[in-house]
C-alpha cells in the first residue's frame, strides 16, 4: 500500500496535533483526483461512494438509490476492469507524475524544498482523510492543494475541496500549517504544448496522404445539464483547453469537442462520442483520432471506453478506415514540466486561493458549498 497510514492511526477527531513527527518534507503537494479501483474487488465500495456522493450527482433517495444502483452496476463495472488488466493505473500513473513534480521542484524551488507528493482520492484508498492523517504524521507545515483536473468541476474538484473541508469539521485546523489551493489550470502553456505533441505523435502513423483528412474528436466527460444550467465553469473550460490545443497545432486539421461517460436517463451534455463517431461515418469521413482532453493519466474511461468500446468495437461496426487515440499526458515531459511550473508559479503567488474558486455558481443552492468556499476564504488568505 502507498500510504503509511495502515501503520501510523490515530483517533478520528484528533486533526494535526503536536503528536506530529519530525517533518520529512518541507512542502507538500496533495494531488487531489477521483482515483479508480487497483482491484476488482475495490469497485462495488469505490461506486457506492459515488452514487452517495451529492457533489458528484443528486439522486431521489439518494441514500437508498445509491447503494442499489453501486450493487446492480458492480458486476459489470467490474467485467471492464478485469478486460483492462484487473483494475485501472491511475494510482500509478499520479505516483509517476507526483515522484517526478517534486524531483523537478527541489531543483527549481529549493526554498521550498525538500518537497513530497500525497494523493488524495475521492472515491477508493488513498482516501482524502487518510492522506491528511498520513501528512499530520509528517509534520508538513506547507501544504499545496493540487487538483488534478485541469478543468474546474463542481461534481469532480468541488467534490475533492469539499471532501477536505468535510475533514477539517472534525479534526482542528493547526494554526502553523499554509494551506493554498490550485483549483484549475485549463490553458497552462506546457499542458497545450503536452496535448498537442500527444495528438502529433498520433497523426504520423496515419497514411502521409490522408493526414489532412483526419477528424480530431476532443471527448471529455459529460455532465447533466442541470449542471450546466447551474453555472458549472467546465464545458467552458474544457473547451478554452480544445482551443488553445488547436492554435498549438495551427487549426490545419478538422475538430470537434465531443462528451463521453453520461450516466443515467436524465439529459447531459452532447453530442455524445460515440454518436459523433456514427454522425461523421455517414458524412463520409474515415479517419479520426479521439484525445481524452480532460483526464491527465490513463484510467478506465481512456482505456475501456474509449479504446475498446469507441475505437476497437464501434470502429468495427462503423467499418472506420482508421481510428486512434491519443495518449494521455502521463509521464510525458512537457507535462511534468507543466505542472511542475504550476506549482512552483502558485509558491510563489501572494494569493493562496484565487477568485475564480470563491465564486459559487450563478444558481447553486448547496449549502455545503457555500460553507466549504467560506471555510477556504478564512484559512487559505490567513495563511
Amino acid at each position: 500500500m502507498f500510504n503509511l497510514y495502515c501503520l501510523l492511526s490515530k483517533p478520528a477527531a484528533a486533526g494535526f496535533s503536536s503528536r506530529s513527527l519530525t517533518a520529512k518534507a518541507k512542502t507538500a503537494v496533495v494531488m487531489l483526483n477521483m482515483g479508480g479501483p487497483q482491484h476488482v474487488n475495490q469497485v462495488h465500495d469505490y461506486l457506492h461512494r459515488i452514487m452517495t456522493d451529492r457533489d458528484m450527482m443528486q439522486l431521489p433517495f439518494q441514500n437508498t438509490l445509491g447503494p442499489y444502483i453501486a450493487r446492480r452496476r458492480t458486476p459489470e463495472v467490474q467485467k471492464k476492469y478485469a478486460e483492462i488488466g484487473g483494475g485501472s493505473p491511475i494510482l500509478k500513473w499520479t505516483n509517476i507524475q507526483g515522484k517526478l513534480l517534486c524531483e523537478k521542484l527541489d531543483k527549481i524551488s529549493p526554498s521550498t524544498a525538500p518537497h513530497k507528493h500525497y494523493i488524495a482520492f475521492r472515491y477508493v484508498d488513498p482516501l482524502t482523510e487518510k492522506t491528511f492523517d498520513e501528512i499530520e504524521m509528517d509534520g508538513v507545515k506547507r501544504v499545496v492543494l493540487f487538483s488534478q483536473y485541469p478543468q474546474y468541476s463542481c461534481a469532480t474538484s468541488g467534490s475533492s475541496f469539499n471532501a477536505i473541508y468535510s475533514y477539517f469539521q472534525k479534526n482542528q485546523f493547526p494554526n502553523d500549517v499554509k494551506m493554498s489551493v490550485i483549483d484549475r489550470w485549463p490553458t497552462h502553456p506546457l499542458l497545450i504544448k503536452a496535448i498537442g505533441s500527444r495528438i502529433s505523435d498520433e497523426i504520423k502513423k496515419f497514411p502521409e496522404t490522408e493526414r489532412d483528412n483526419v477528424v480530431i474528436l476532443f471527448s471529455a466527460h459529460s455532465l447533466p445539464l442541470k449542471a450546466v444550467n447551474r453555472g458549472d465553469a467546465y464545458p467552458s473550460e474544457v473547451s478554452s483547453t480544445v482551443h488553445a490545443v488547436m492554435e498549438e497545432l495551427g487549426y490545419v486539421y478538422p475538430y470537434a469537442l465531443v462528451w463521453q461517460s453520461k450516466v443515467g436517463p436524465l439529459p447531459w451534455l452532447g453530442p455524445f462520442t460515440d454518436d459523433a463517431l456514427k454522425g461523421y461515418v455517414k458524412q463520409g469521413k474515415k479517419h479520426f483520432i479521439l484525445v481524452p482532453i480532460a483526464f491527465v493519466n490513463e484510467h478506465i474511461e481512456t482505456l475501456h471506453e474509449l479504446d475498446i468500446e469507441y475505437c476497437k468495437e464501434l470502429g468495427e461496426e462503423l467499418g472506420i478506415k482508421n481510428i486512434r487515440r491519443a495518449a494521455a499526458p502521463n509521464d510525458h515531459p512537457l507535462f511534468i514540466d507543466a505542472i511542475a511550473d504550476i506549482v512552483l508559479q502558485h509558491l510563489r503567488d501572494v494569493k493562496p486561493v484565487g477568485p475564480k474558486f470563491l465564486l459559487r455558481c450563478a444558481h447553486c443552492t448547496s449549502d455545503r458549498c457555500y460553507k466549504s468556499k467560506q471555510w477556504f476564504s478564512k484559512i487559505c488568505r490567513s495563511a
